[in-house]
């Protein structure tokens, strides 16, 4: 399946991730149209704002909507909204969505594409991993501190590398945010929750930026106990993931700049944290003990309520 010479983009869930990404894309020159809730007054009357370490920059005119139905139907669909406004997507997919589209997802967690799959069929689902470190700071206005490259996807099962994730993918490159592309999109969740699973359930749970967990050895032990545990989940579906691969995302987290996660955000601002998506639906899917992400998932359904 191919898309268009020239692809129109939806973003559902103009927010720190779909927020910059979108805003990105538009500022490289691409049709982009967002679907905004709180923001949306402001940002009709003074654009986005993007501070960003690549270089910061304002559009300060955005094809902005707050109702679906008045949005154009798009080549490419891109789901940002957090997975616990999911439950919307029946809604809000349809009506954005070409005939012969593409739905790609660039949400946290594990097992989310066949909520979407189940909408529009498997055959027009793409997965996005994203590794960004960037929040929203005020209406309109996004901070992105470091990081930005994501891992592309397609849904259905052994399909490889297509010619759409090539067109995709392009269109990223030419808006500077590195992309890869993966033949197997599941292994590449797992990898994902390597690293979401300790770090958003810990800052939560332990109050604590990533350098704060990272300084302490006793909260650094937790982290590294935790992203063999993921180990163990991947290897019980038959996804292999290294020593060395741990290794890599501790020293990775190591040179980050302090951040607050996406779950930690959540919590201080008295929100809905997206905790079956990266917790509970690991746990549904393997037939494996994990003892400690059950224990992480248990204390933050707690915190929750």
């Amino acid at each position: 399946m191919f898309l268009p010479e020239k692809r129109d983009y939806a973003i559902l869930g103009t927010g720190a991730l779909g927020g910059f990404y979108g805003a990105c894309l538009q500022h490289a020159g691409h049709s982009v149209h967002f679907l905004l809730h709180n923001d949306y007054d402001v940002v009709c009357k003074s654009g986005l704002v993007i501070e960003s370490k690549n270089g910061d920059f304002t559009l300060p005119k955005v094809n902005a909507y707050q109702d679906i139905h008045k949005m154009p139907p798009c080549d490419v669909v891109i789901v940002s909204l957090k997975t616990t406004q999911n439950h919307l997507l029946p809604q809000l997919l349809p009506p954005v969505l070409k005939k012969d589209g593409v739905v790609l997802i660039l949400q946290n967690g594990f097992g989310i594409e066949k909520t979407v799959a189940d909408i529009v069929g498997e055959q027009r689902v793409m997965g996005g991993l994203c590794f960004l470190c960037s929040n929203k700071t005020g209406a309109g206005h996004i901070c992105h501190f470091d990081y930005g490259a994501i891992k592309l996807g397609e849904y259905a099962n052994s399909v490889g590398v297509t010619e759409r994730m090539r067109q995709i993918a392009s269109d990223f490159k030419s808006a500077n945010i590195p992309i890869q592309m993966v033949d197997d999109l599941l292994l590449a969740r797992w990898q994902k929750l390597v690293w979401n699973i300790p770090f958003n359930g810990l800052s939560v749970v332990l109050n604590a930026t990533t350098v704060e967990i990272m300084e302490n050895a006793d909260s650094r032990a937790l982290v590294k106990q935790l992203m063999q545990e993921v180990a163990v989940a991947a290897k019980s579906s038959h996804h292999l993931i290294s020593d060395n691969f741990i290794e890599k995302m501790l020293i990775n987290t190591e040179k980050m700049v302090a951040y607050k996660t996406s779950m930690k955000l959540d919590y201080d601002a008295g929100h809905k944290m997206e905790i079956e998506a990266i917790f509970g639906n690991v746990l549904r899917w393997v037939d494996v003990e994990l003892p400690m992400i059950s224990m992480l998932y248990r204390q933050l359904k707690f915190l929750d309520l």
